[in-house]
């Protein structure tokens, strides 16, 4: 299932592992286990630094592999959703009318 992941580095933790060298290295290490289609760096809306990645989540029984080290590295917020690609969504199209006659 293809799936977004949002993480949020509180600036203190970021700031421990930037001066000791660790952050570019760990946040590779973490996400080459995901290997996500897409990753994007940004600035969170409180001003953390924060990662956006898509990646395919086979199972849910790999949600603590995917979580914990984010956790234990950098005590960070971790979100993560099912998303669709333009594909998906109109492969989905179908149901679309079903489920208006179904609810209506």
């Amino acid at each position: 299932m293809r799936t977004l992941l949002k993480v949020s580095i509180p600036v203190e933790a970021g700031n421990v592992a930037a001066k000791n060298g660790t952050l570019d290295s760990t946040v590779k290490e973490i996400l080459a286990s995901l290997k996500p289609e897409a990753t994007y760096f940004f600035l969170s809306e409180n001003g953390e630094r924060a990662i956006s990645s898509v990646f395919d989540m086979q199972d849910t029984s790999q949600i603590p592999a995917i979580v914990e080290p984010w956790f234990l590295a950098f005590n960070a917020k971790v979100f993560f959703q099912p998303i669709m690609d333009a594909q998906d969504f109109a492969k989905a199209g179908p149901t679309f009318a079903k489920i208006v006659q179904q609810y209506k």
